[in-house]
């Protein structure tokens, strides 16, 4: 019998992670991974401000899920399969070692994303991947003459296989394939970005940060969305875990409002609206005589609780006995419901995030396998799966790569 011949398409992380993964467990197979560029793996390289945010310290597969916008469901059985712990445990058997900071995220130890790159090369090399960089696919079809498929190179080759993994993120080339092959795109739009904010006032405190805030987002008239944690002020907006998570759930639904929306923002969440009201009067009867701008009575940074009582009216010479109901109603609003509007988006330099790629109902998730193409798996970013930033969407790589790469070795030829 031939050898299976197994091509992986991408040197990303499911690449790389399906194309060793498979290798390892069927070492008669002859395993061809093709990457476009001349730096495989460029993006872990650069991902996690160069440290490499490798997953998350999650290891309840229905906890995990709560983290994908998209895929969740999808996902839920194969976290099961190959989660957290599995990816902690590969890396060590390379001799990587990764360690938990106090948000849950994991880095390695070394503190430097070239580790994890380094390990995964060396990994491909001994598994006997064969490895080709500069290598461009520009078409994919069936071949005619059995179940396996025809490469098509930019140099003019063909090359042939019995099973293919599309691991091209979300690439132009990666959908054109998909679509030909007779799959489904769900439309890729960006997801996990910072957003933009034409208020001048409020960029002036760029640094600032408030921890937690509650974060309420209102586009296109549909049901709000909704998240908690760090916010932190830009030269440009805001930004922070809460703005990206919800820049995460809210993707679809800000790309068709051309990002403009209304933000409502609840910067003291700890406390319910009439607490924060009852707080104030508090404040106003103790602090009569003092200035408002410089006695605020609410954990709040000095420099942010000056911009608020400005937006409710307050002047910098207002004292507490001073201001009205009205303005005490006002200063609440502000407080825990105020206004901002949305104008575009920015990026996030950490992430680069896309949520869209292969309807997932086309996709068997025990296996990877295409479910209208036999011989036809993917992983990675290419299928409709994006999880917020944390180590999510490394995990999602690793479990779908891993999880296509063992189906193909122990699949069998016609």
């Amino acid at each position: 019998m031939l050898p299976l011949r197994i091509v992986v398409i991408g040197g990303g992380a499911a690449g790389f992670f399906g194309a060793i993964a498979c290798a390892k467990a069927n070492p008669d197979a002859q395993v061809t991974l093709l990457e476009a560029s001349r730096q495989p793996l460029a993006k872990v390289l650069i991902s996690g401000g160069g440290r490499c945010n490798v997953t998350h310290a999650c290891f309840e597969p229905e906890e995990l899920v709560q983290n994908y916008p998209r895929g969740a469901k999808a996902l839920r059985g194969a976290l099961t399969r190959f989660g957290p712990q599995d990816t902690v445990a590969w890396f060590a058997a390379g001799g990587v070692y990764l360690k938990t900071e106090a948000d849950g995220r994991m880095f390695p130890v070394t503190n430097t994303s070239e580790t994890i790159v380094e390990c995964l090369i060396k990994a491909v090399a001994t598994s006997g991947v064969k490895l080709r960089v500069g290598t461009h696919v520009t078409s994919v079809k069936r071949s005619a003459a059995d179940e396996g498929f025809d490469i098509l190179l930019k140099s003019g080759e063909t090359i042939k296989c019995d099973r293919l993994l599309l691991a091209t993120g979300s690439s132009i080339v990666g959908y054109k394939i998909v679509r030909e092959l007779g799959h489904q795109i769900e439309p890729p739009v960006p997801s996990l970005f910072t957003f933009n904010i034409l208020d001048q006032k409020l960029r002036e405190l760029a640094g600032v940060s408030v921890n937690p805030v509650q974060l309420r987002l209102s586009a296109s008239g549909k049901s709000q969305l909704q998240q908690t944690g760090p916010l932190l002020i830009t030269h440009w907006g805001l930004s922070g875990p809460a703005v990206l998570k919800l820049s995460a759930w809210g993707a679809r639904v800000l790309h068709e409002s051309r990002y403009q929306a209304k933000l409502l923002i609840n910067w003291l969440p700890l406390m319910h609206q009439e607490q924060v009201r009852e707080k104030v009067l508090a404040i106003k009867d103790e602090w009569g005589k003092k200035a408002i701008a410089l006695h605020r009575g609410v954990d709040l940074p000095h420099r942010l609780w000056q911009y608020i009582i400005a937006r409710a009216g307050i002047t910098t010479e207002d004292r507490w006995a001073e201001i009205s109901s009205k303005t005490l109603n006002q200063l609440v609003q502000e407080l825990t419901q105020g206004q901002y509007l949305i104008n575009g988006k920015g990026a996030f330099k950490e992430e680069f995030v896309t949520c869209g790629g292969v309807n997932l109902k086309e996709v068997n998730f025990k296996t990877m396998e295409s479910r209208l193409v036999p011989g036809l798996y993917f992983a990675g970013e290419i299928l409709d799966i994006d999880g917020v930033t944390g180590g999510f969407n490394f995990q999602s790589a690793w479990t779908t790569g891993y999880l296509a790469g063992i189906a193909m070795a122990n699949s069998q030829t016609a």
